[in-house]
């Protein structure tokens, strides 16, 4: 069984764009292999900056011969009927045969494909490969038609087994196969031959080429650490950028630099931020101090002077960055410390969104909101209120415009240097997390006020100008923003009625939405234009004064506002689905929480589910369902049945067994734990003293026959049964639950 190798050699490859394109060589071609009928053993891709190698192990030599029975159309059919059989066989009338059947004679075509040798099916699919490669990007060069991401140079692709090596022919666009590559552009230029993957393997590795990603990634981390291990230092980890690194160089050579002693005040931060964005260079730094002192840089050459030169260019550049960051940092400085109220008002000329107004206009809400849900968190009211209204301040500062990723965290550096308290400059970091499922959530009630303000106004406003998101779009990460809350409260145990605390953002943006269309029609000019704009204006501006009242009023919920929060609950209880079931909570008994009462506080929600959820872990919980479910059948069956509804109580005199008592007696010590049980929320309580009635039903149902001839037997036991579902139904809806 021969051995497989390619290996598609071409200028260099964006490191974004390897691993992807090395994922899909090995899809594309593997696949392509198995649909002709080659079966292998394994296979393996490998990415460097200028080539993708592909290498598939046991290949069968050829494909096997195929036979297929094809049922055609009756013997007597219509000439056009017959003629398209033959045709999508591929067979004249004669090649086909004529059987007897229950429903007549009948064509059946037998077609036979003789197999084929893997080089002829390995060409074919490496052309189609090459032809379709679904690159991001793509060029064309010369005066071919070929498109590949950056000029397509070689092609090596050869079959190998006991008896040799042998080249798969192929020519796409003048490109013939070989089974030649080329080593190290500078170290080792000039192309060789290769006869095996692991010949290939050993003659890249001393043409200086390091072939595996990950050896390649392994081996910067492993220079790069004991460089700065040598120097007392530590190198700041980064995954990231260790992996674009890694595919930026076929041969890596480690170099660390200096940082100019005029830059090592900067914050660590933003020395690491202009490092990696603009230079790809690794921080090291002090582990006493936590202060950013050297860089690593990663050559892709050796040189004579061991990497002197390299080091002096980039140092030298490096200084020209770090000059123009310090030069920022400065300036924000100066402002921060005189008055950071130039920024915010800067922010009246940036548009959040054409519809809910501008940066300033957001800070408002969220500024307003924080204030309303600090009391509910913990924080005092006037420092959430100022720490909203600071907390996007850095928006408007030279340093965030050059470094947009460092939004908030120079927010924290800037308050600070103003002097305000901590908790204030601490929000202005942590209000934008959790911006993910694996990042931290703020706990400072102060944060964690502004984090809801902030994430709650997203919400509130693009529902009220109705952009939702549908299916797999997006594109204002609300699903993000709903996610973030629901960490937020459950994380920090908040306890928060959504049905009233949607209201006030609600109303907040709406008034925004009407003040900003008045403000496009001041600004266009057009109020006074004709009659009917006059009336729209009118109309703006009332709208925007009537909520601007309900909002100061407290005024009731209308209508309008009903229908938005009962629609935004739903997708908050949409995305909460999605965050239990991660967690191993069933879809159906979160259904079965969200089906009761006060469902819109998604914490006791939350509680209520995960109890239940234990309960059902349990035998008795899981027995306890099979017995409610068919009480609840037997007296649904039997109120459709009679007309009536047996909910009156049930009285123990009318019992004729033993069983029957006993289920009484245990009812009446479920009902004396779980009604003050779910009066304080202690669900976990609840759901083991329902669970406890599981033997006392098992029992009723096992002794007893509901549907007894004495009527009055049969009438208390059925509001018996009413007196279970009852009960049950207290804690959970549990008729949403599955089997």
């Amino acid at each position: 069984m021969p051995d497989l190798l390619i290996e598609l050699f071409s200028e260099e490859i964006p490191a974004r764009m390897q691993k992807r394109a090395g994922e899909d060589l090995q899809k594309l071609v593997t696949n392509g292999l198995v649909e002709a009928g080659l079966t292998y053993a394994s296979a393996a891709a490998f990415t460097t900056p200028r080539r993708l190698t592909l290498t598939v192990e046991g290949l069968l030599a050829n494909s096997p011969t195929t036979r297929e029975e094809r049922k055609g159309p009756k013997a007597d059919a219509p000439e056009k009927a017959i003629e398209g059989f033959l045709r999508g066989a591929g067979l004249t009338r004669d090649q086909v045969e004529t059987r007897e059947t229950p429903k007549g004679n009948v064509l059946f075509a037998v077609i036979e494909k003789p197999g084929r040798p893997a080089g002829d099916i390995v060409a074919e699919v490496l052309e189609h490969t090459v032809r379709n490669f679904p690159w991001l990007k793509s060029m064309r060069w010369g005066t071919g038609a070929l498109k590949w991401v950056r000029p397509l140079h070689s092609i090596l692709c050869i079959l190998t087994d006991e008896a040799g090596t042998q080249v798969v022919p192929m020519d796409i666009d003048g490109i013939s196969s070989g089974d030649s590559t080329e080593g190290h552009r500078f170290m080792a230029p000039g192309r060789f031959s290769v006869a095996s993957f692991e010949d290939y393997g050993k003659k890249l590795k001393v043409a200086r080429v390091v072939l595996d990603p990950a050896e390649r990634a392994e081996a910067i981390w492993h220079d790069a650490t004991n460089m700065a291990f040598a120097s007392g230092l530590e190198v700041v980890e980064d995954a990231g950028l260790l992996a674009e690194v890694a595919g930026l160089v076929e041969w890596p050579v480690v170099l660390m630099g200096k940082i100019g002693n005029d830059f090592l005040e900067l914050p660590a931060e933003v020395l690491q931020t202009s490092m990696k964005e603009h230079q790809k260079f690794f921080s090291v730094k002090n582990p006493k101090t936590g202060r950013i002192e050297r860089f690593i840089t990663v050559a892709n050459r050796e040189t004579a002077d061991n990497g002197a030169t390299i080091l002096a260019g980039n140092e030298k550049v490096l200084s020209a960055r770090l000059a123009d960051a310090k030069f920022f940092w400065e300036n924000d400085l100066r402002v921060a410390k005189s008055d950071m109220s130039v920024w915010t008002q800067a922010l009246e000329n940036v548009t959040f969104h054409n519809k809910l107004g501008s940066q300033a206009d957001r800070i408002e809400r969220i500024a307003a909101l924080a204030r309303e849900l600090a009391p509910v968190v913990g924080a005092d009211p006037d420092m959430a209120e100022e720490a909203a209204r600071l907390a996007k301040a850095d928006l408007s500062s030279e340093m965030v415009y050059e470094f947009p990723e460092l939004q908030g965290l120079m927010g924290r550096y800037y308050i600070e240097a103003s002097g305000r308290d901590a908790a204030i400059s601490a929000a202005a970091e942590e209000h934008y997390s959790p911006l993910g499922p694996s990042d931290d959530v703020p706990t400072a009630p102060v944060s964690v006020a502004v984090a809801l303000a902030d994430k709650l106004d997203t919400l509130t406003g693009f529902w009220a100008i109705d952009e939702k998101p549908t299916g797999s779009k997006d594109p204002f990460a609300l699903r993000r923003a709903a996610l973030g809350v629901i960490r937020l409260l459950l994380e920090n145990g908040i306890s928060l009625r959504f049905s009233a605390s949607l209201l006030p953002p609600l109303r907040f943006a709406g008034a925004h939405v009407a003040l900003t269309e008045v403000r496009n029609l001041e600004r266009s000019g057009s109020v006074s234009e004709n009659e009917e704009n006059a009336r729209t204006f009118g109309k703006i501006a009332r709208t925007a004064v009537d909520l601007q009242k309900r909002i100061e009023l407290r005024a009731p919920i209308q209508a309008d506002e009903a229908a938005l929060t009962g629609s935004l609950l739903a997708f908050f209880h949409d995305r909460l689905k999605v965050y239990l079931r991660d967690q191993g909570i069933r879809h159906d008994i979160i259904d079965a929480c969200i089906a009761m009462p006060n469902n819109d506080d998604l914490t006791l929600l939350v509680k209520r589910a995960k109890a239940l959820s234990e309960t059902l872990k349990t035998d008795d919980g899981e027995n306890l369902i099979q017995g409610f479910k068919r009480a609840n059948n037997i007296l649904t069956q039997a109120e459709e049945a009679d007309g009536v509804e047996y909910s009156y109580g049930a009285d123990a005199k009318y019992a004729e067994t033993d069983e029957e008592r006993a289920l009484f007696t245990a009812l009446d010590h479920a009902e004396a734990k779980i009604a003050p049980a779910m009066e304080a929320q202690d669900f976990a309580t609840a759901m083991h003293a329902m669970a406890a009635l599981r033997s006392p039903i098992d029992a009723f149902f096992n002794a007893v026959q509901i549907n007894t001839d004495k009527q009055t037997v049969r009438r208390n036991r059925l509001n018996l049964l009413s007196r279970i579902r009852t009960l049950c139904l207290s804690v959970a809806d549990l008729t949403k639950l599955d089997g």
